[in-house]
């Protein structure tokens, strides 16, 4: 923690008749000892919490007798869903108690005629999107960590991902949540209406909250219908501007079935081959594009997506590329997908997660090379153009205190100075707190920590995370 100081705050330390209450309360779900070991380290190995207990309720009721024992004893207490966060925000700082909502896994109910879905906040992505597409329906939302991922945890996030630029954000797409307080007061907001102006919209407060606010334990979201048809294009431009070309021709020759629009740029698929030994289906490139289409009609999208790249490459746009048949599809959007995996084999990772305009997207990453030299091993750049978002990441053979001094607070400046965001979609967590004003104004900020303590006047839920200790 030197790097992010921080001071533990006055919470009560767990005692022997707090276990005992918890083993109480549910039976054979309390876990101590070196089993807690893997809940207080992150997915990336780069922070590491000391808790000595771990609760595993099934239902929302324990929740709440849970958290209203905790207020009671003002006893901090760490949210964890499946432990993907990349922000530091998901594994405790110090001795949190960790509510993990991994038995919390019950689909509630599906309605076919709408499209919604009720289920439990420990539900992981892919088994939910499994269980959809036997009903012939998806989740709205997809990334490279859905094997273990929470929704409890994607809600709590906001996460993004790669379906965003066809089905919106979480924002749009949850209808209802059912919260727990800090105090343990259970709300319960988990209306299946798409429409309701009744009040403040209160669920749009604990999506994105990352746990500070609410624990989120069950969840109400409108899922589309599974296209029958999906098309994965891959391609090679010769620049960035070409990149940004081709988007503005996908959009306007593709429209309403284009669900997709990464890019990566040659060092990314150098290391994922490298690395994951997966080729490239596409000759040397200083940038690559996967384009993705979903519709109902195969024949219609498959002569709409030639169309295009018959355009694109006869405008020279594109230089070389392919459009996948099932087999190759899945491997080519795996490419994209395991990037993250094969730069963890690299070396030590510096992650930034950012927005910028589209025309600036790559911008930063030409200048972060130039300014770390021979200092970094690879700095690479990829990430959702649809959505304006980058992932820009800097490689090296161990973590260097003055590596991370060139980067930060660079990247954040250059970040602000383009009215960009700091975090497109991992949230600020444990690692980002600090930086917050470089995307939020002041007021905005005390707002937020206003809200902050209203909810949680004892400040016991997922403290030291996503907004700066007060001064």
């Amino acid at each position: 923690c030197e790097r992010y100081p921080v001071r533990r705050l006055p919470f009560a330390r767990l005692a022997e008749r707090d276990v005992a209450f918890f083993e109480r309360l549910m039976p054979g779900r309390v876990v101590t000892g070196e089993e807690v070991e893997p809940f207080n380290v992150d997915w990336l190995k780069s922070v590491r919490g000391c808790s000595q207990l771990v609760l595993k309720p099934q239902t929302t009721a324990e929740v709440s007798q849970v958290l209203r024992y905790c207020y009671e004893r003002n006893l901090a207490v760490n949210p964890q869903g499946g432990n993907t966060g990349l922000v530091g925000g998901s594994v405790p700082v110090f001795d949190e108690i960790i509510l993990s909502t991994a038995l919390m896994n019950q689909i509630i109910s599906f309605e076919k005629v709408s499209g919604i879905l009720v289920c439990q906040a420990g539900c992981v992505l892919e088994r939910l999107n499994k269980y959809l597409e036997e009903q012939g329906f998806i989740m709205p939302l997809d990334l490279g960590a859905k094997g273990s991922c929470h929704i409890g945890g994607n809600v709590a996030t906001n996460a993004g991902g790669l379906r965003l630029l066809r089905y919106g954000s979480l924002r749009g797409t949850v209808l209802g949540l059912e919260v727990v307080l800090a105090d343990g007061s259970a709300l319960d907001c988990l209306t299946s209406l798409r429409k309701d102006n009744t009040g403040y919209d209160l669920k749009q407060l604990f999506i994105g909250s990352e746990g500070t606010l609410g624990v989120i334990t069950a969840v109400s979201i409108l899922c589309p219908q599974k296209p029958k048809a999906v098309n994965v294009a891959f391609l090679g431009c010769q620049s960035f501007a070409k990149v940004l070309e081709t988007f503005t021709t996908c959009r306007a020759m593709l429209g309403e079935i284009l669900s997709a629009y990464e890019f990566m740029d040659e060092k990314c698929m150098e290391l994922v081959e490298r690395h994951l030994k997966l080729p490239s289906p596409v000759a040397d490139s200083p940038f690559y594009v996967l384009i993705e289409t979903s519709g109902s009609n195969s024949t219609h999208d498959e002569e709409k997506l030639n169309n295009f790249l018959e355009q694109a490459m006869s405008s020279g746009l594109v230089t070389d590329g392919t459009v996948a048949t099932d087999d190759k599809k899945i491997k080519a959007s795996h490419l994209r997908e395991r990037i993250t995996e094969a730069l963890t084999h690299d070396g030590y990772v510096y992650k930034y997660d950012i927005s910028l305009p589209v025309g600036k997207l790559y911008d930063l990453v030409t200048d972060m090379r130039a300014r770390l030299g021979q200092g970094a091993k690879n700095v690479v750049g990829y990430g959702h153009l649809g959505d304006g978002n980058l992932h820009l990441n800097v490689t090296a053979e161990s973590y260097s205190h003055s590596l991370l001094d060139a980067i930060e607070p660079f990247v954040y400046e250059w970040t602000a100075r383009y009215s960009g965001s700091i975090s497109a979609e991992h949230g600020l967590g444990f690692k980002k707190r600090q930086f917050i004003q470089y995307s939020k104004p002041r007021q905005a900020v005390v707002l937020m920590q206003q809200f902050k303590a209203m909810l949680d006047p004892k400040g016991i839920l997922n403290p030291y995370k996503t907004l700066p200790s007060a001064p």
